[in-house]
């Protein structure tokens, strides 16, 4: 629990480079819904001047995430996703994106959780859209969200800022990104268990 409460103090501590940091992690393995979200929108409500600073570390930070995650999965390709994702999933997620891959990350980029955007990257990396146009989608999709977040923690900054020092709320808060950060070991491990096995 010290741990996850020093990383965020860390984050927080970095100043601009806080969202980017979570960004790369929220982007690629790491399962944690809201992560660079709730970063952007309490380093906004702290110091309101640094707007477009923030929504800029956290959209590069989510591009380099993506640009992590779509590697990954360009080394798995097709076969590789199928057993990763399954059949069912695979021919699902293929038949959704088809010739729409660049709508499918945009609209990953601007979705809020649950909306899977590690499973759409991973998806349009293995089935072969270039890996340029994932990028720059992705970062204006982002930056596009962050902004969003930002003018709204512009306007209800000092709330969010009540409600982020309560008790109630640092606890929930801790006990999520446990839950979250178990999330992410087991999908890292799904991703390395995976290749190792179509190796054999």
């Amino acid at each position: 629990m010290n741990f996850l409460v020093t990383f965020f103090r860390f984050l927080f501590h970095i100043g601009y480079f806080g969202p980017f940091v979570m960004g790369v992690l929220d982007s690629s393995f790491l399962v944690l819904p809201f992560g660079n979200d709730l970063v952007v929108v309490g380093l906004v409500a702290r110091q309101p001047h640094g707007v477009p600073w923030y929504v800029l570390s956290a959209a590069l930070g989510s591009t380099v995430g993506a640009l992590v995650l779509a590697l990954v999965s360009r080394k798995l390709g097709e076969e590789g996703l199928r057993k990763l994702a399954g059949d069912g999933r695979y021919e699902k997620l293929k038949s959704r994106i088809g010739n729409r891959a660049g709508l499918a990350v945009a609209v990953a980029g601007l979705a809020p959780p649950p909306f899977p955007f590690t499973t759409v990257i991973a998806a349009v990396a293995a089935f072969g859209y270039p890996l340029w146009r994932i990028l720059l989608v992705n970062f204006f999709a982002r930056a596009v969200r962050f902004t969003v977040l930002a003018l709204l923690a512009l306007k209800y900054g000092r709330a969010v800022m009540v409600i982020g020092r309560s008790s109630p709320f640092k606890w929930s808060m801790a006990v999520f990104i446990v839950l979250c950060l178990v999330a992410s070991g087991f999908s890292i491990w799904q991703w390395l268990r995976k290749p190792m096995r179509s190796k054999k």
